[in-house]
């Protein structure tokens, strides 16, 4: 069987790799330059490939093509694979194939997915389950499969990636929740992107279990309009649930058939309202396969927050920096100033991917006192803002955005990246960002 695979990064070269073990006759094609570690891994496995242009004849000539989650389906060589009738698969559809006995803990939603992933694979490592981490985190998972297959993946998946699947069936299914993201993946059509996020539940049956958001107003509007076959988990704040997770007057219940377990929310390493949830999909997702209530509650306690996502950089003669690069949209950014308890000079900007800032408005009055724009095209902050906040000017730069901010801010004050934009007109990606803003820190 011949595929061939667009896209050399992590998910593309760890594709190639699967599939080659797996005897299919395999052509890897990326149109734009390889790093260097991935031209020597598909040297290494003589695995035949391209680098900056695509082959159409070669690649139309597969029995199935295995496309990187970044490539879009209004991309021409898409439109004529499509038109051709070739099957159109993910990397994690390839990695379900062959991942023989192997369980998978699947997680996705607009927000708090990283989080979550890193905190269930941190539970399930402490009771000594044999597992990886994988997906957008961690080795793309069809790597995985090829060179060190394990008992148990813990996945973090991107609608993307959900997009392309034909059989992929998490044993568990965690949803955190849905938030406008990507619509110019989507048409801009918001019902688009919650399909695909749906789509994790989409061959579940009785004895998966399906972990959702029930506080979050998307989750639970649509929920009904899919036929779920599968064991439904919600976690929820605002109420109590036989079977599921729920926090009350400060504890958090995580229940499971006849096993439940209690902790207080105040032993919770990671701190603020949206980091409860992550907590309780977290746990929750542990409770289900068994692991033991002593090794969740120390897991929990032992959690430490990940690079970019509400990270504490240094304090500068009094004013706390935090870097949250990976808040690459307006609900991330929510989630970032809604757990501020000192003044805010906000630093905002990137790409905008058709944000709707009014989500931000009423946190940023009473807690921002500066914006600082960070992008190449900043006026849609400016005009959300302009009302709002007294100090706002634009950067072009990592380095020019915290001098500004340090600045304006006094003894006291928190300095927030919380950019709710993609990162590429000035930064190669949101890592790339978070390491400029802290450098430019550092060097204060």
């Amino acid at each position: 069987m011949r595929i061939s695979i667009l896209g050399g990064s992590e998910s593309g070269v760890g594709a190639a790799f699967l599939a080659k073990q797996q005897g299919y006759d395999v052509f890897v094609s990326d149109a734009g330059r390889l790093k260097e570690k991935y031209k020597q891994d598909l040297q290494q496995k003589e695995i035949e490939f391209e680098e900056g242009k695509h082959s159409e004849e070669k690649i139309l000539n597969a029995d199935e093509v295995m496309k990187s989650p970044g490539i879009p389906e209004k991309n021409e060589l898409i439109k004529k694979i499509r038109a051709k009738g070739i099957p159109v698969i993910s990397e994690i559809e390839l990695a379900y194939r062959h991942k023989g006995e192997s369980k998978i803990i699947g997680i996705t939603g607009s927000n708090g997915k990283t989080t979550t992933t890193a905190m269930t694979y941190h539970i399930c490592k402490a009771d000594h389950l044999d597992c990886a981490l994988v997906g957008n985190i961690g080795y793309s998972f069809a790597r995985q499969v090829a060179e060190e297959p394990k008992q148990w993946y813990v996945a973090e998946i991107s609608s993307y990636q959900l997009d392309d699947i034909k059989t992929f069936r998490p044993d568990v299914a965690v949803l955190t929740n849905i938030t406008e993201d990507h619509l110019d993946r989507y048409d801009y059509k918001f019902e688009n992107y919650i399909s695909s996020k749906f789509r994790i539940v989409m061959n579940q049956a009785k004895d998966d279990c399906f972990i959702y958001n029930d506080d979050d107003p998307v989750t639970k509007k649509y929920i009904s309009r899919y036929s779920l076959l599968t064991n439904p988990l919600p976690i929820t704040m605002q109420h109590e649930f036989k079977n599921g997770g729920f926090i009350r007057n400060g504890q958090m219940t995580l229940i499971t058939g006849s096993e439940k377990m209690q902790m207080s929310i105040y032993d919770f390493a990671l701190k603020g309202i949206h980091n409860q949830y992550n907590t309780m999909a977290a746990g929750l997702a542990a409770a289900t396969i068994g692991i033991r209530k002593e090794k969740i509650r120390d897991a929990i306690k032992s959690f430490e927050a990940l690079e970019h996502r509400m990270e504490f950089v240094l304090t500068v003669r009094g004013v706390d920096f935090i870097n949250d690069s990976k808040a690459t949209n307006v609900n991330s950014t929510w989630y970032a100033l809604e757990s501020m308890t000192k003044p805010v000079i906000l630093i905002l900007g990137g790409v905008d991917k058709g944000n709707d800032y009014s989500l931000i408005h009423e946190l940023v009055k009473e807690k921002v006192k500066a914006i600082v724009c960070m992008g190449t095209d900043n006026l849609k902050i400016h005009e959300a803002f302009q009302n709002d906040v007294p100090l706002m000017m634009n950067s072009a730069s990592a380095e020019e955005a915290v001098r500004a901010a340090f600045h304006f801010a006094n003894k006291g004050d928190v300095v927030l990246l919380s950019p709710a934009c993609a990162s590429f007109d000035l930064f190669k990606n949101y890592e790339d960002r978070g390491r400029q803003f802290k450098e430019a820190v550092r060097d204060l």
